[in-house]
């Protein structure tokens, strides 16, 4: 359930695995301006799945990691650059559009084993054997597994009896896009701030997208900002690293706040992408994780029907709970620690930053096993 990236690979990826699948995704209301850093996991993923192909066409490779520590702190960090080709990848990633992601994922839905099903659910209750939905026009629909990738509010994990933790966090996010004079050859650079990052992430040409994380306080003047000084702030904020900066399209501006499901699994419902996890938008976590999400369980589902069992059984949910549960946990808790230690005023934390990050720029080992994590792919080891 979802017509998001996640739903939608969740079910691209069921059907190659043999499991009859329905899709349950309305139309989606409105345009999706933001964008997604796809990291080498999910292209690695995306590639099994026959689809990176045509997804690569419009999405920009991310060659470079540039760490810049913008405060006015006594003690700041060295500048860090990471590179790909030193974990023997041509890109960490690759910046694209949602809306080209979306349709890329929605014109690869032709499956003899995917029926899809443009309502919304109205209501979900499970018995032992069986998940039973009740859709928006009163028909019904039986499944012995949902993967609920149906957000945030999830209609699924409440039927599910699955409870979340959730911790709002003093910070917004301003998400848009923008062109600029200067090309960012392939760079993605994020700027370390008093109230959080402040990053710009290549898009094809001229153009890039920003994620700017600040305070509460400051909300309501950059929704107010005209375009003209909203683009000078963001030349400021960046130092001119661009160039010449136009605000190119909408923004979009939200409250921060990480919520992670207390299980990612039971009752029949797995738990994809934000009905499992909420995280702040750094570092291109959250639908990375998503898309992990989805290939774990079409594999456990797939392996389940080839042994003849049920793909929505006590083992099949209990292994996807476990496998994805570390993975989930511990990349929230990095991006949570990195938002809190722009926060503080607290010197030892800035310190502590400062130091390990000027080991990281110096100790090659280190570096690379720094970048294997992040991207979360089969780089070349050691």
């Amino acid at each position: 359930m979802g017509g998001g990236p996640a739903g939608l690979i969740a079910a691209i990826a069921l059907a190659r695995e043999g499991v009859q699948t329905t899709l349950l995704a309305p139309k989606p209301p409105h345009t999706d301006h933001r964008t997604t850093a796809l990291l080498g996991s999910s292209v690695d993923i995306l590639k099994d799945l026959g689809l990176w192909a045509l997804i690569e066409r419009t999405a920009a490779p991310l060659r470079k990691l540039r760490l810049v520590d913008g405060t006015r702190r006594l003690i700041r960090t060295p500048e860090v650059l990471f590179e790909a080709m030193e974990i023997g990848l041509d890109a960490f990633g690759y910046n694209i559009a949602n809306d080209a992601l979306l349709s890329v994922l929605r014109t690869n839905l032709d499956s003899p084993r995917l029926r899809i099903v443009e309502q919304t659910a109205k209501n979900v209750s499970i018995d032992e054997d069986l998940a039973h939905v009740t859709l928006a026009d009163g028909s019904f629909l039986g499944a012995r597994l949902i993967v609920a990738a149906d957000g945030r509010n999830s209609l699924c994990r409440q039927a599910a009896g699955i409870g979340t933790s959730k911790r709002p966090l003093s910070q917004h996010a301003v998400a848009l896009n923008l062109s600029h004079s200067r090309p960012h050859n392939d760079v993605s650079t994020e700027f370390h701030t008093e109230s959080g990052p402040f990053t710009l992430v290549p898009l094809q040409g001229m153009r890039s997208s920003l994620v700017w994380v600040c305070r509460a306080q400051d909300v309501e003047r950059l929704r107010g900002a005209t375009p003209d000084e909203l683009s000078r702030e963001i030349e400021e904020k960046s130092r001119f690293l661009l160039g010449e900066v136009r605000v190119d399209g909408p923004r979009g501006i939200f409250p921060l706040g990480v919520e992670i499901a207390d299980r990612f699994a039971d009752n029949r419902v797995a738990l994809a992408g934000e009905s499992g996890h909420v995280i702040p938008p750094i570092g291109a976590q959250g639908l990375n994780l998503g898309i992990r999400d989805a290939a774990e369980i079409a594999r456990l589902a797939g392996e389940a029907l080839r042994q003849g069992d049920d793909p929505g059984s006590k083992s099949v949910i209990a292994a996807y709970d476990l496998n994805r549960r570390g993975d989930i946990r511990s990349r929230a808790a990095a991006v949570e620690l990195l938002g809190r230690s722009l926060l503080t005023e607290f010197l030892p934390v800035h310190l502590a930053r400062s130091v390990g990050l000027e080991i990281a720029s110096r100790v090659s080992l280190l570096r690379r096993n720094l970048m294997r994590a992040g991207v979360g792919s089969a780089a070349n080891r050691e």
